[in-house]
């Protein structure tokens, strides 16, 4: 380990508004062999030590161990550092480490910032040379950002626990089954007037020939069934706002033409139906249905649906059976 120190000390750049100069701590990891075999990591904290606001450079073979982390609370408390770059490996792995380790010490962990020398230059240049260089660079660009950063704390928002789940086909199906036997209310909106997707037009399963029917309709039935799901089937999502735990939905719920709190799903209607010979979406065409029609026996829910391109009475305002 080496250690370079700034005589400067105090040199750090103010942030434009009267306040305090920051002083910065820059610790680069070797990583192993993963950093160090690539880049020469004593001369990258050397040329961090010289610059402007740098308080102190420190290098360490594994710096996110605990003696590395050490370094950086040790350096918080004692050297007085208010800001901290780390140049180290994805900030995707360890940046919540530092940041546990920034806050343990008593500095704000949005206070910190990482440099990915490693995915970024060390695994993906081979010359020695090129690699120092790109590792100073992309070292540098966190040093110039970092008296920009500013301190962020948690806050407590109210979250909508309610879910959401877009599709109705066997993955929506298991997903909203797991999702209200955990206890959440869950929202299934299909755009077809059934659930079941794809997997209810197929005979059997790849690859052990299971039934396909077997197991997707007791599935089908107990969602329609289950206390925690609303079911909005012929129905799309045309708007989504908001953020993680407070969005806001708009759901368009299509016109099936028939009162459903009515309809029991006997099949009547298709037999009334004179209009007969519309191709089945259900049978992919090589069938056909009747203008109102229910897409296949098993559906959910099991309510008619009139086709309104196809129905005489929608279409041109007079139907045979009224006639």
């Amino acid at each position: 380990m080496s250690d370079q120190h700034n005589g400067n000390g105090g040199n750090g750049r103010g942030n434009g508004r009267g306040q305090r100069e920051e002083k910065i701590g820059v610790y680069v990891c070797h990583c192993g062999t993963n950093i160090g075999g690539t880049v020469d990591v004593p001369a990258v904290v050397a040329w961090a030590a010289s610059q402007p606001g740098v308080t102190v450079a420190r290098e360490y073979k594994y710096m996110c161990s605990d003696p590395g982390q050490d370094l950086i609370k040790n350096d918080i408390k004692e050297l007085g550092i208010t800001r901290v770059v780390v140049a180290a490996c994805s900030p995707t792995m360890h940046e919540p480490t530092f940041r546990k380790a920034a806050a343990d010490a008593g500095l704000n962990p949005f206070l910190l910032q990482m440099a990915n020398i490693r995915e970024h230059c060390s695994w993906v240049t081979e010359d020695p040379v090129a690699a120092t260089q790109k590792a100073k660079r992309i070292l540098g660009a966190q040093i110039h950002r970092l008296p920009f950063n500013q301190a962020l704390n948690p806050i407590d928002v109210q979250v909508n626990q309610d879910v959401l789940v877009v599709g109705g086909g066997i993955a929506g199906i298991e997903a909203a089954l797991k999702l209200a036997e955990a206890g959440k209310h869950v929202y299934m909106v299909e755009r077809n007037p059934s659930i079941g997707g794809h997997m209810a037009m197929f005979d059997k399963t790849f690859p052990t020939l299971d039934c396909a029917a077997c197991i997707l309709t007791p599935k089908m039935s107990a969602l329609g069934k289950h206390p925690n799901i609303t079911l909005l089937a012929y129905s799309e999502v045309t708007h989504v706002d908001g953020y993680v735990g407070n969005f806001t939905v708009t759901v368009k719920k299509k016109a099936r033409y028939v009162n459903t709190d009515l309809c029991t799903g006997c099949g009547a209607c298709q037999e009334a139906c004179v209009v007969r010979k519309v191709k089945s979406e259900f049978d992919q065409g090589l069938g056909y249905r009747s203008a109102i029609y229910i897409p296949f026996p098993q559906a959910v829910p099991l309510r008619a649906t009139i086709d309104p391109e196809n129905c005489l009475t929608l279409s041109r305002g007079a139907c045979k059976k009224q006639s």
